[in-house]
């Protein structure tokens, strides 16, 4: 049976306004020029001054009527609002941040793209070289088709003899396969279309001039994989019968194959990092600007405003028509749109110049060492979310996608938020325990790796107290394996 029940309920719904700011705030400096262009094709009543528009900057214009026809025939006083003074006189301008004799414009610089073809293309192009049945060709151009980025050809020939027979009608073997495969592995680059690594180190290495040592280096991936993964050189040695001199070399040379030969092949992606910030130090003093790229100068179409206001200006009939007022809410609601997006702009501006003023004063020692990494201190979102006041989700947008270009190099800003370690003489941050971490192991014998438990003494004392298991978590972060596979012959 239906019953009809009463309820109150707290609920938190964010405005339009809201969304449209936390979706530029995570937009970087390299997209956001885009993202504007974007905005002011779809809204009309949005111009970029740069363009030459807005040039006028005292009009006074009617503030937009938020009343619908009821409430405006009780309401005739119209509130006025100047749009240019919105946008110009706003309490916080990101000019008023520039650093004296700063230039808030910076040189437009368009990198060259260096033009590639991509593997496909490229072994397509050798494989038209070779004379070919029509079944072999179409084949090797589903062989080509089916290689990876890596360069390898990771589907089993078994599934490719079925891909044949549903996307072709053809009825192939997987000794078929495998002979169009074998010539497609002599191609450039040496290793491709190898299956696993062991058959891709193996065909680089055939394609060097034979010697003993290509041979022994052969013999060592065909026969001997496991053992050389696992760097049981001793085994290695007894098993081939080679002296150290000897294996050294060979491994010398099997180290320095390619392990993802169609890597270096594949369409260079350019993803260049554009600053959002530009940090400089003087007489001690850190100074911050917003690159000139997040600060457009924005204004509303005057066009726009004063057909607005020409259809205000009708009498009441006139308003009331169903065209005229058509034509009065599609301006209304441009207009405000613009408006939204400009405070959102400006919005996004000081959060941005907010937060990064607090990490330059929480990491002030950093920035004045000229990047000393042992002088960066213990900090976290919520550290900097409690300094400006905002929620820390605000600050891990900001610090997801941003980067600061100082006179030492470009920095992400989530570089600088660090755990915190005890230490003999207080909390440190975890990249100076890195730092020294990293230090040990660079002067470890290669000969004899040092384990965690060993480094983590050798931290201890330097008077960095952490456990083995912490050890193992910072040299994972930074790349490094383990002592038994960073042993050498």
């Amino acid at each position: 049976m239906l019953k009809q029940n009463q309820q109150l309920k707290l609920l938190q719904k964010i405005s339009p306004q809201q969304i449209q700011f936390i979706k530029l705030l995570q937009v970087p400096t390299a997209s956001l020029e885009q993202r504007i262009k974007e905005e002011i094709e779809k809204n009309p009543a949005l111009e970029d001054d740069q363009m030459g528009f807005g040039e006028e900057k005292n009009g006074e214009y009617e503030e937009l009527d938020q009343k619908d026809d009821a409430e405006e025939q009780e309401d005739q006083i119209a509130q006025e609002l100047s749009l240019d003074e919105y946008l110009t006189n706003d309490s916080y301008d990101y000019r008023t941040r520039l650093p004296q004799g700063g230039d808030d414009e910076e040189d437009e610089y368009e990198a060259p793209i260096v033009q590639m073809k991509s593997l496909y293309d490229q072994l397509s192009d050798q494989l038209a070289l070779l004379d070919l049945s029509e079944k072999e060709r179409i084949i090797g151009e589903h062989l080509i088709g089916s290689i990876d980025e890596d360069g390898y050809l990771r589907r089993p020939l078994k599934a490719i003899v079925h891909d044949m027979a549903f996307r072709y009608n053809l009825s192939t073997t997987e000794e078929e396969i495998e002979s169009v495969l074998k010539k497609i592995q002599r191609f450039d680059p040496p290793g491709i279309g190898a299956r696993n690594l062991q058959e891709c180190l193996a065909l680089q290495l055939r394609r060097k001039e034979d010697s003993k040592l290509v041979r022994l280096a052969i013999t060592v991936i065909e026969k001997y994989f496991e053992e050389f993964k696992k760097k049981h050189f001793s085994k290695l040695r007894s098993r081939l019968g080679i002296s150290e001199e000897e294996l050294k070399q060979a491994y010398e040379m099997i180290t320095k194959l390619n392990p993802k030969p169609g890597e270096s092949q594949s369409v260079i992606k350019h993803e260049y990092i554009i600053p959002d910030f530009i940090l400089t130090t003087e007489n001690g003093q850190i100074n911050i600007r917003l690159n000139s790229r997040n600060a457009p100068d924005l204004k509303i179409s005057r066009n726009y405003v004063n057909m607005y206001q020409q259809y205000r200006g009708m009498d009441k009939g006139a308003r009331k028509n169903p065209k005229n007022k058509e034509a009065m809410d599609f301006l209304k609601q441009r207009i405000e749109a613009a408006q939204w997006f400009i405070d959102a702009i400006r919005q996004r501006q000081f959060t941005l110049l907010n937060t990064m003023q607090a990490i330059a004063d929480k990491q002030k020692e950093f920035f004045l060492s000229g990047g000393d990494e042992k002088k960066l201190k213990p900090m976290i979102l919520k550290d900097i979310a409690e300094e400006i006041q905002m929620d820390i989700s605000t600050v891990s947008r900001v610090a997801n996608s941003k980067y600061v270009q100082t006179d030492f190099g470009i920095y992400p800003l989530k570089f600088f938020f660090t755990e915190g370690i005890e230490t003999e003489d207080g909390m440190v941050s975890n990249r100076e325990v890195k730092k020294a971490l990293e230090e040990i192991i660079n002067n470890e014998s290669k000969r004899k790796p040092l384990s965690d438990d060993k480094i983590a003494a050798l931290l201890k004392e330097k008077g960095y107290n952490i456990a083995r298991r912490t050890v193992a978590k910072y040299r994972e972060q930074l790349g490094v394996p383990v002592a038994r596979l960073r042993k050498e012959v």
